[in-house]
């Protein structure tokens, strides 16, 4: 007997995916496969902005994730693609302006699959992921702690939906 799994697709974005959305890819990835759903979930990330296409997160957010376990050493960075829109079930954003620049792009059959990444966080009130780009070591810390509730939200959703 064949047995069809349910599956989801998700993509992290935000303005350079260098950052913050390899950084959710990342952690979103490792609760997913910690919980026994990393087959049953297509994760990816990318920008709304190709200033860093084929590179890899900054060296910053690879050393903070390592540090709680997270590898994101073999990612590299690409631009949002029109495909995405259909492509993906949700397309997730890291803050308001990476969100209008989706919205912009998105045909309007797909607009249902856009919103903020930070919805998903019950612990946390802010409505974004801080780009930490420019920031210290403190700044990227709060990223990853912003997108592991985020992550934690996210996947108690999806795990109702994938049964």
């Amino acid at each position: 007997m064949l047995v069809i799994m349910a599956s989801i697709s998700i993509l992290f974005v935000c303005m350079g995916n260098i950052c913050r959305s390899p950084t959710a890819e990342g952690v979103f990835r490792a609760q997913a496969e910690a919980a026994g759903l990393g087959a049953q979930l297509h994760i990816d990330s990318a920008a709304t902005h190709a200033y860093h296409t084929g590179e890899p997160p900054d060296a910053r957010s690879i050393a903070h994730a390592a540090r709680r376990g997270v590898d994101l050493s073999l990612l590299r960075a690409r631009p949002v693609q029109p495909s995405d829109f259909s492509r993906f079930d949700l397309v997730l954003a890291m803050d308001h302006g990476n969100l209008d620049r989706l919205l912009a792009q998105c045909p309007d059959v797909h607009r249902h699959k856009l919103g903020l990444f930070m919805d998903y966080a019950e612990q946390h009130t802010s409505a974004i992921v801080p780009d930490p780009y420019y920031g210290g070591p403190e700044d990227f810390e709060t990223v990853l702690d912003y997108v592991e509730a985020a992550s934690s939200g996210l996947l108690a959703q999806l795990r109702k939906r994938l049964g």
